[in-house]
This record gives structure tokens, C-alpha cells and sequence, in this order.
């Protein structure tokens, strides 16, 4: 069977893009055994530390996810993120895609998952700062809030868990804006980062391989719009149930119900 002209083409754009890649980036080959460049260290530092010297943030986001059939045959599926943060104790995000419609709250006391089309929420005490609640969200609930590594003020220390290599690839364009374009690789993860240009050295991309997966699914973010200085008040972080609405339980890492 012949295969259609658009993946004859795509494939054949793909082989010549990789000799593309070869010759215009040489150094690119042999900086994966290398060990971590510093320059590539200096630039990751410098943006995570400005976004952790933030005391008010919000972003919007579109990313990707792959899965991997049984056969091997990947598929994707796309998502939105608005986030909003105030430190030290304040978090909102709403995600909205193909796989899920939720809104996420953080007020200082309580965190709440909050199900629009299902008219369905969860609410449990939660710990005193954004740090903690996101490490008892992943640990005790098995929960990872939406944007949540670059909100952590230690989120340089979080990414560079475990590295053995990085280098600077060279310049990218994300949105219009011109950024450092940055590889690490981690025992089992591949990742890619592009960094914002000049004073504000913000994250613009970012894509995570998994390499111990067959046919190495991919997970990509991109940050769409940066605001530093948003307009929100503390309304935002608090949930009020909607009429109609039924309740659910959080269920900890375990089965049992959650508590703080």
C-alpha cells in the first residue's frame, strides 16, 4: 500500500531537517557526553531564580501529552493551563482539553479540585505554603498542580535532579520571542528548554522525553502569555460550590481518605 503523500512528504522533511540539524549545530552531537555545560547551568539558574523572586504571577499555557499504545502507535492530546500565584500561599489553575476540565484552588488552608461538567469537588485541609501543599499534593494525593516545578522557589534544584549532561543548543524563536534553547538529559529523561532573552529571562517551552518508554513519548509545554504583574484579588484562590454541586473525597496515596 502506498503511503499517503503528505507522510511521504513529512518523512522526507524530517531526513532532511536532520542533516540540517547536524551541520548547523555540530557541536550539538558531542556535547551530550560532555558532562553539563556551565553556561547552560548559568541560564537555567538565572530564570528559575527570577521567576522565585516573583511575589505575584500568572501564566497561560497549551501543551501536549503522547501516549503509547499496546501496538506502539502513539497518540496525542492537547490541554490548556491558566495558572495565577501569589507567594507565599496562594495558587489557581484552571486545565481544560481533551482529557480533562478542571479547576484547581489553593487558599493558604484548604486545596479544592473543583469538576465543572461533572459538578463535582474535593476539598482538603492543606499545609501552610505553596512549596508544601504542592509536595503533599504529589506525595499524599498523587496530584501535580498544573505549572507547579517552575512555581517552588528552589525549581532550579527540582529540574536539575539527577542531570548528567546539559548544553546550550543555540537561539529559538517561541512566540515571538527570541530565547536560549537549552538540552538536559537525566538518567531515564531527555528535556529541552527555551529561555526567554534580556531582563527577563522567563521560561517560554519546554519538552520532557521519556526514554525508558517504548517509542519515547513526549510531554510538551509552552507558555503562551507571562504577566508579573497580574490584577487578582484573593477571591480568585477561594472556592465557593456552585449550585447543584455534589462533593467527593480525596483518596491519599494508599485508598485511604486524605488528610493533611
Amino acid at each position: 500500500m502506498r503511503e499517503p503523500g503528505v507522510l511521504r512528504r513529512a518523512a522526507q522533511f524530517a531526513v532532511a531537517f536532520s542533516i540540517f540539524a547536524v551541520t548547523a549545530f555540530p557541536g550539538a552531537t558531542s556535547a551530550q557526553s560532555a558532562g553539563i555545560d556551565p553556561q547552560a547551568q548559568k541560564l537555567l539558574r538565572t530564570s528559575m531564580d527570577y521567576l522565585a523572586a516573583q511575589k505575584r504571577i500568572s501564566v497561560d499555557t497549551r501543551s501536549t501529552i503522547e501516549t503509547v499504545l499496546a501496538s506502539g502507535q502513539k497518540l496525542q492530546f492537547a490541554n490548556t493551563v491558566s495558572m495565577a500565584a501569589q507567594r507565599p500561599n496562594k495558587l489557581w489553575a484552571k486545565r481544560y482539553g481533551d482529557l480533562v476540565d478542571q479547576v484547581f484552588y489553593y487558599d493558604g488552608k484548604t486545596l479544592t479540585l473543583h469538576n465543572p461538567g461533572d459538578k463535582v469537588y474535593a476539598r482538603v485541609d492543606a499545609p501552610g505554603t505553596i512549596e508544601e501543599m504542592l509536595d503533599f499534593a504529589r506525595t499524599k494525593l498523587d496530584i501535580v498542580a498544573p505549572a507547579g516545578d517552575f512555581v517552588y522557589r528552589n525549581a532550579y534544584d527540582i529540574l536539575m535532579d539527577g542531570v548528567t549532561g546539559g548544553f546550550v543548543i543555540g537561539k529559538g524563536i517561541i512566540e515571538g520571542v527570541r530565547c536560549d534553547h537549552l538540552a538536559f538529559r537525566a538518567p531515564h529523561v531527555d528535556w529541552q528548554i527555551w529561555i526567554q532573552e534580556g531582563k527577563q529571562p522567563l521560561p517560554r517551552k519546554i519538552v520532557i522525553t521519556t526514554r525508558d518508554v517504548v517509542n519515547a513519548p513526549q510531554f510538551d509545554v509552552t507558555m503562551t502569555k507571562w504577566s508579573l504583574a497580574p490584577k487578582f484579588d484573593d477571591s480568585l484562590f477561594s472556592f465557593t460550590p456552585p449550585a447543584g454541586s455534589r462533593t467527593a473525597t480525596f483518596l491519599s496515596v494508599g485508598g485511604a481518605p486524605a488528610k493533611k
